[in-house]
């Protein structure tokens, strides 16, 4: 059950570029998608589950694993949007070179020789996914690429600050990630808005509504198989569980033309999900002055 769980996490994450694209059609930008639909998880939970709030004041961590959490949601939901689905995602699960550097500067973990390995093979992958013939350096060449890496690096964040929050309860966890959520998004769309950048959402077709009801739904549903599974699995089985998202929306995406499938992207993304599993399956240097370790 726990197995099963996750991967039902992993597949709605997996193919919700598609109602993300679909409201974005009605006229509502992702980052008020997120915004609102995070904003209504948050209140429906921080009125039924009123004790999580006490977390906040025992664990004041949960403050910075909101801003993690928001930054990963809002990158990812906006790139996905926007740019070739399977290229996002690829370009988000560079955790292997985010976990080496992190553990390297948070945790004063020196890199192994296998460490810095996994960190070639992940880095290799990314230079096949992102070196078309139309480009002279293999670096993000647009607003989705940049978005993709940034909500990557913010997911290594977040696993790090989780590590860390081990102790505190799951609803407390929970709650603070949908706030960061809401936050974050919430104050990229009033800026964005303000400046012109972005439509209102008042401007938005009636439609989007039922949309939203039924993304926020997956999100509920969501954590918390994501809340019940991964204290029952092994970080490796969680890390190659969670991989699946990929083929969940390589397949989608591919299927319903929001991205291509070309050699090199298949190659590319093959060095990149090795780099994951390598890295899904190492051996983690035991922390120290207890601090939590992290998986690189």
């Amino acid at each position: 059950m726990p197995a099963l769980a996750l991967t039902f996490n992993a597949f709605v994450w997996g193919i919700s570029w598609l109602p993300f694209r679909h409201l974005a059609g009605l006229g509502l930008h992702p980052l008020w998608t997120t915004g609102l639909v995070y904003l209504a998880i948050a209140t429906v939970m921080g009125l039924v589950r009123r004790h999580a709030w006490k977390g906040f004041a025992t664990f004041p961590m949960l403050g910075l694993l909101s801003l993690a959490a928001g930054f990963t949601n809002v990158g990812f939901n906006w790139a996905v949007t926007q740019g070739d689905v399977v290229r996002v995602v690829l370009l988000f699960y560079l955790m292997p070179l985010w976990s080496v550097l992190l553990a390297w500067l948070v945790l004063g973990e020196r890199p192994t020789g296998g460490a810095l390995a996994r960190v070639t093979l992940a880095l290799t992958g990314v230079v096949v996914v992102l070196k078309t013939p139309g480009t002279d350096w293999p670096v993000p060449s647009s607003l989705p690429d940049w978005l993709a890496v940034a909500a990557g690096f913010g997911f290594a964040v977040t696993n790090i600050v989780l590590r860390h929050l081990r102790q505190a309860p799951g609803e407390s966890r929970a709650l603070a990630m949908f706030c960061g959520c809401t936050v974050v998004a919430g104050t990229a769309a009033v800026i964005g808005t303000a400046f012109g950048g972005i439509d209102s959402p008042m401007q938005a077709s009636p439609g989007w509504f039922g949309w939203a009801v039924l993304l926020g739904t997956g999100f509920v549903i969501a954590n918390v198989c994501l809340q019940y599974a991964a204290p029952k699995l092994a970080a490796s089985a969680t890390s190659v569980i969670m991989l699946s998202e990929v083929l969940f929306a390589s397949v989608s995406s591919v299927a319903l033309g929001a991205a291509t499938m070309d050699p090199r992207i298949l190659v590319g993304g093959a060095l990149i999900v090795l780099g994951a599993l390598w890295s899904a399956f190492a051996r983690t240097p035991p922390p120290r002055d207890d601090r939590a370790s992290v998986s690189t």
